[in-house]
């Protein structure tokens, strides 16, 4: 939601810096503690074009080193009592990896960590060794939070007006400093206070970390090279749309020459099997643009090109730039880059909302919003799991509100087809001179180049990843026309190619013109009917961040973020104020969601009622959310052009806003999610009673059969009706099969829907199952908050409480791949011989212990079964992950005995 001496020559540039990824993970996957970096110096090698991350730090508050700068930051300072730090890490980051504090994840122990330790600077120091000091050395890096002093070998290197900035890019030239053997690189970090610094908050997502992210989050590079350094290379692509036959692709980059001297360098190249060569004439110090284009390299108009496609529309093909500078036949730097070939348009539709478009296809966005981990620790396995539960989901998006990923989080998603959304954040200083009354200092004359360094940055950074395809300079509010220039110039000299977005919330800047996009919320408990409306968050238009609250996890979550009394606060006081759910006067408890919980469902009677009750409320919420955009995708009028579920994960143990929960575990908010957005589905509208199916495929289909039957709580049949021969056109449309009567005789007041679709061979291609009322949620319009709109009377499901408790068999069995992967095929049966459901039959496949295996994917979950009948369930995962254990499936539901059976 919501910055040296005359002997030092200091480059700030805007290129991304390409480097080898850390071996050291910062980040603690799923809440387990992070390895300790090892403090050997890094070893960097002395190939010209060559990055080496340094691989981890030794830090120490200044408030407890009396010794000076230039011997804090000179080989052989001991360093001792000082505490080891990852090659990614803030400041807490490093402190709870090696112990320092209780797990900040459970209970309240974050709050017992001293915010004043980290008011002060904190030394970061890093040695690094060097063989040959005859080639250039550079140190290359973004993420400082949020401003430093730098140092190397005793002396400073640059000063915090100079390095300021989450996001700001810094190259120094050390070459004059640097010694063969040993060196030192120092940094003193700042503390971080995002309401006036340009750097990250994290405003009502969660209870802010005491350090407020004070560190470096990503990679430290040193660089070396020749007299000859090439910077800024990119790509720039033109695809023919629609027919996607031809593409032209223009090379560029930066030939800089960093020696005393005039020289004459070799800028060589290629791209697929096409390669290029020029000379380049450049004086002492001077720079220029070595362009390669079609005109002159016809290798560079590509006929029948690869085509990148989000996922679900085609596959993600990536092509590689590979470029060198040469100086009197020797190599002096090179350069790697990955690029993808594609088209994205997102203008707005007649009703003034953003319609984007990719390769000619228009598509409705459907994501989530991201939240790196709390401490900003960084774990490449845990953030692929995540982006992997995204495509199970059938999301197609990811929203990052700030917090902009490191590099490899964009290779992901290309390799995935994920589409992302970056852009700065709301509510601090990113938008202090727009937001009003809100939180934020107004900008001084000082801010506006760190914020168009910082806007370079990640334009350069981002440009060539096919994945990313927006930024968006505005998130609450839109900026004024003096901060809007200073991002557009930035992206212009970038050669930015992707569409450019004013706000999340439907503001307008001078030049962008119109978001085109909305943020009316809800962001608390509002009744699935309130999607279908086409007004505030309801499906229509382009939805940058909404959902209906919050979303509590499963029972084996909750026990591992709350002590056995808040566990019994949680079900029994919804007006106490909740630690895990948001440091928000508004958002602080579960007021709003617990009445509705009540009054649909009925009184908790316990902690495990309320769970299970929440978990169905959190299915029919979320699934009635994207069914409702899904539905309205390919309307006439008003069209649902996108919609962002806040958030998709959290960063820390959460009782809002998260499809999935920190560790992983996947409940009704999960499967719901997964069944609306399933490739065929059919469903049930809210609205007008519409049974509908909605095509997610490219590719029509034909022959369908939807049927519907309608149950009373106790099995009886009330209703039954079939439309065959339907057609749905691909891409999202839409085809309505029929519509129930407004009234059914002996139906009971709460009732069930069974809705499933067959395909022209008889197989069930989708099947989806309502809990009904008779009785609607009423919503009250005309007292709609920012947040939500009331609901002044609500369905009656308490039926669902009746429901007479039937028998469900299980059976399991486990196959190991080859690849280090398991899967694990489960059916699950209604053995009862009356006439009731097992509503919500969930499965979680469990250690010996009963512990949850996580992260898994499961082909379906939370299905219901009328007698008779089965599912067969598959679910997979890493065989390392049961940590030796045998695997076993534990079965429960909304009327069914819990069970635990055998999986191997």
């Amino acid at each position: 939601m919501f910055h040296r001496p005359a002997s030092v020559r200091r480059f700030v540039t805007t290129a991304v810096a390409l480097g080898l990824l850390s071996t050291l993970s910062t980040g603690a996957r799923a809440g387990a503690r992070a390895p300790e970096p090892h403090l050997r110096p890094t070893t960097v090698s002395s190939t010209a074009g060559s990055t080496t991350a340094l691989t981890g730090y030794a830090i120490q508050s200044t408030a407890k080193v009396n010794d000076a700068a230039a011997a804090v930051s000179s080989p052989g300072y001991p360093a001792s009592g000082w505490y080891p730090a990852g090659a990614r890490s803030t400041v807490l980051g490093a402190l709870l990896a090696g112990g320092k504090y209780a797990d900040p994840f459970y209970s309240t122990n974050q709050q017992k960590i001293p915010k004043a330790d980290f008011q002060v600077p904190w030394w970061y120091r890093s040695d690094f060794t060097v063989a040959d000091t005859s080639a250039r050395t550079y140190l290359d890096f973004s993420g400082v939070i949020s401003a430093a002093d730098v140092f190397v070998n005793g002396r400073q290197i640059a000063k915090t007006a100079d390095v300021a900035g989450a996001y700001t890019h810094h190259e120094l030239d050390v070459t004059s400093l640097v010694r063969e053997g040993a060196n030192t690189v120092a940094f003193r970090i700042q503390p971080n206070n995002p309401n006036k610094n340009l750097t990250m908050g994290w405003i009502d997502w969660l209870e802010p970390p005491p350090d407020q992210n004070m560190g470096i989050v990503r990679d430290v590079l040193v660089r070396r090279g020749g007299p000859v350094a090439l910077r800024d290379a990119h790509v720039i692509t033109r695809l023919d749309v629609p027919s996607l036959a031809t593409a032209d692709l223009t090379v560029k980059a930066q030939a800089r020459n960093d020696s005393d001297a005039a020289v004459t360098a070799t800028v060589s190249g290629s791209v697929g099997a096409t390669s290029f060569s020029r000379s380049v004439a450049l004086a002492a110090h001077e720079t220029k643009t070595v362009t390669f284009t079609p005109a002159d390299i016809p290798g560079l108009h590509l006929t029948s090109p690869q085509v990148w496609w989000p996922a679900g529309m085609g596959a993600q093909p990536l092509y590689a730039l590979d470029l060198t500078a040469s100086v009197s036949e020797t190599v002096s730097d090179t350069v790697h880059e990955n690029f993808g070939i594609r088209d994205v348009r997102a203008p707005l539709n007649s009703d003034g909302a953003r319609q984007y478009s990719v390769n000619g296809r228009k598509l409705l966005l459907k994501g989530g919003g991201w939240s790196p981990d709390e401490f900003l620790r960084w774990d490449p396995t845990y953030v692929e799991d995540r982006l992997r539960y995204a495509l199970d989901l059938g999301l197609n998006t990811i929203r990052l509100e700030g917090h902009i990923e490191p590099d490899e989080f964009f290779d992901l998603a290309d390799r995935y087809g994920i589409l992302t959304l970056p852009g700065w954040e709301c509510c601090n200083k990113w938008e202090g001179n727009v937001n009003g009354s809100g939180s934020g200092d107004e900008w001084t004359a000082a801010d506006y180049p760190i914020a168009k360094a910082s806007m370079a940055a990640e334009a350069a950074r981002l440009r060539d990843h096919p994945s990313v395809v927006s930024f968006l300079i505005g998130s609450d509010f839109a900026p004024d026309a003096m901060i809007e220039k200073t991002y557009l110039d930035a992206l212009k000299a970038a050669d930015w190619p992707n569409p450019v977005v004013a706000a999340a919330s439907d503001k307008s800047s001078p030049v962008s013109g119109s978001s085109g996009t909305k943020m009316t919320g809800p962001y608390d408990w509002i009744p699935p009917n309130y999607w279908y409306a086409k007004r505030e968050g309801g499906a229509t238009g382009f939805n940058s961040e909404t959902s209906g609250g919050p979303d509590i996890p499963t029972l084996d979550t909750l026990r591992r973020m709350m002590t056995p009394a808040e566990l019994d606060t949680l079900w029994k006081n919804p007006g106490a104020k909740q630690y895990h759910r948001s440091p928000s006067s508004v958002f602080g408890t579960l007021k709003i969601y617990d009445a509705a919980l009540a009054g649909r469902y009925g009184a908790p009677t316990g902690l495990t009622d309320y769970v299970r009750k929440a978990q169905l409320a959190q299915y029919e919420n979320v699934r009635a959310q994207f069914e409702a955009y899904g539905r309205g995708a390919t309307d006439a009028s008003k069209p649902a052009t996108g919609v962002v579920y806040w958030m998709f994960n959290s960063g820390w143990t959460s009782l809002h806003w998260q499809l999935l929960d920190r560790y992983l575990d996947q409940g009704g908010a999960y499967f719901g999610a997964k069944k609306a957005n399933e490739p065929l589905h059919v469903q049930y509208s809210y609205d007008n009673r519409s049974v509908v199916v909605v095509n997610n495929r490219h590719a029509a289909v034909s022959g369908l059969t939807a049927r519907v039957t309608l149950f009373t709580t106790d099995g009886t049949q009330k209703y039954d009706k079939s439309a065959t021969g339907l057609s749905v056109a691909g891409d999202g449309a839409h085809s309505t099969a029929l519509t129930l009567p407004s009234s059914v005789s002996g139906l009971s007041t709460t009732y069930l829907a069974r809705l499933v679709l067959t395909d022209s061979a008889g197989k069930e291609v989708s099947r989806n199952v309502y809990w009904l009322s008779t009785r609607p949620d009423t919503l009250d319009w005309a007292h709609t908050d920012w947040y939500y709109t009331p609901t002044t009377s609500y369905a009656d499901l308490k039926g669902l409480g009746s429901m007479a408790r039937v028998p469900v068999s299980a059976t399991a069995s486990t196959t190991a791949g080859t690849d280090g992967a398991s899967t694990t095929t489960v059916t699950v049966r209604n053995t009862g011989s009356g006439r009731t459901p097992s509503l919500f039959t969930d499965v979680h496949l469990v250690d010996s212990k009963g512990k949850p295996v996580l992260p898994v994917q499961w082909s379906d979950n939370e299905v219901s079964l009328w007698p008779g009948e089965s599912a067969t369930l598959t679910v997979t995962y890493r065989t390392a992950d049961l940590h030796g254990s045998a695997p076993r499936v534990r079965v429960s539901g909304w009327n069914t005995a819990e069970q635990t059976v055998p999986a191997t």
